[in-house]
């Protein structure tokens, strides 16, 4: 049949891709027409323009594989970050935990030796140019994984050894991050499993036991999980084994309660996806920071976690300025205070020049206090009052159909050139 349903079928069976996130795909392996665009819209907006940090790239040569462009002996020099102490970077760092939003290495690390950093967490857009970098580390990454599924997977499918490979690549690159950060790294779960809890369950296993095989203690580890009802009912029986969940993909309130009330230990909700659908919706365009759609349900979220004592953590990620081109930093302002925070070097960047005061804004006690939700009868919410609610939420509903749907387009490319590299 076709590439798309054998991938589905793929998946459903174990195999298909994997898409790491620390939430993310991987970094050497999307179409070279496909990265050229990324590298052009990244460009464009600004991203990798770190004012306190200077690169130099050189000796690029094109890779083997078929639409890739990489090169092996390339070489990286970066100053060091310079942040005052009077910054708002460190002024946020104070209050909320912050993750660096980049599938560079490099960036990863320097950031992380300021002190302010403790996690990282990437997405396809991120890491992709991660991989046009031209790091031999990428490289070594990929041509491991190949190895180590040709080994472990003789005898078995070709989509099968695919999958082993797309794993133990999210693997290489997460133990990687692991090194350079205190905190987590999360690792996404094959997007196409979004309704199959119990392929969910079966890949994460897999991945946690390669993490540990590796000396990853399953304590740094987020198993990535889009909040759909399976992906969340998936986390439940990981989060009762000792295996921590990240709930991603979270655009709405019921999705926040039922990931808290099935124990994940941490939901990553998007504020600016959700101020953008409102905005597509008829709402303000340019509404005041407190006011903006996405920071009214993220502290929403943040206020019923603190109420009823529920011990996950509230990690928005994905942010728009409220107000418009010139206020990037309104949704961050606006949640200061929150548990923790991702963020992409341009806005950490931002921080860090600013030494404009920046006070909190959530608190755990006042948000208690101020809640006005009830939880639902007997702490538990069922499947059928799940997806009604989901049902009724139209940006719930069309963001996480929206965003899976990306996932999967873009775990089908890196498929497709890890499946070529695979037969070479």
């Amino acid at each position: 049949g076709s590439a798309s349903a054998r991938g589905s079928a793929a998946a459903t069976r174990g195999g298909g891709a994997m898409a790491i996130a620390v939430h993310a795909l991987l970094p050497v392996a999307l179409s070279l027409a496909f990265l050229t665009n990324v590298a052009s819209a990244l460009a464009a907006t600004g991203h990798g323009g770190i004012n306190t940090i200077r690169s130099t790239r050189t000796s690029p040569h094109r890779s083997a594989v078929s639409g890739l462009r990489l090169a092996a002996d390339s070489k990286t020099t970066v100053s060091e970050i310079e942040v005052s102490k009077s910054s708002q970077l460190a002024q946020l760092a104070a209050m909320t935990t912050l993750s660096i939003d980049t599938g560079e290495l490099d960036l990863i690390e320097r950031y992380a030796k300021t002190g302010y950093i403790t996690d990282a967490t990437t997405n396809p857009l991120f890491v992709s140019q991660a991989g046009l970098s031209g790091d031999a580390r990428y490289i070594a990454f990929v041509d491991e994984a190949i190895s180590y599924a040709k080994d472990k997977g003789s005898g078995w499918s070709e989509d099968e050894a695919v999958a082993l490979a797309m794993d133990r690549l999210a693997v290489n690159l997460g133990r990687e991050i692991v090194k350079l950060v205190d905190g987590y790294v999360s690792t996404e779960v094959d997007p196409r499993l979004s309704f199959n809890k119990e392929e969910s369950v079966k890949r994460a296993k897999r991945i946690i036991e390669m993490y540990e095989a590796a000396g990853v203690p399953r304590e740094r580890v987020l198993i990535k999980l889009a909040a759909t009802w399976e992906g969340l009912k998936a986390m439940e029986e990981l989060e009762k084994e000792g295996i921590t969940c990240n709930i991603t993909l979270v655009f709405g309130f019921i999705q926040a309660v039922a990931a808290a009330q099935f124990g994940a230990r941490l939901i990553s909700p998007f504020p600016g996806r959700i101020l953008d659908w409102h905005k597509a919706h008829g709402g303000e365009q340019a509404p005041a920071p407190e006011a903006d759609p996405g920071v009214v349900e993220v502290a929403r979220m943040y206020a019923y976690f603190r109420k009823f004592k529920h011990g996950t953590i509230c990690m928005p990620a994905s942010w728009r300025p409220s107000r418009g081109a010139g206020f990037e930093l309104d949704e961050i302002v606006a949640l200061a205070g929150t548990d923790r925070m991702t963020l992409p070097p341009p806005l950490l960047s931002r921080l860090a020049e600013s030494d404009e005061p920046l006070p909190r804004r959530l608190d755990a006690a006042q948000a208690a206090a101020s809640c006005t939700d009830e939880e639902v009868a007997g702490g538990y919410i069922g499947e059928a009052e799940f997806r009604f609610l989901l049902n009724q939420d139209g940006c719930s509903t069309e963001k996480m159909a929206e965003g899976i749907r990306a996932f999967v387009a873009d775990t089908e490319k890196l498929e497709a050139v890890m499946r070529n590299k695979f037969k070479a």
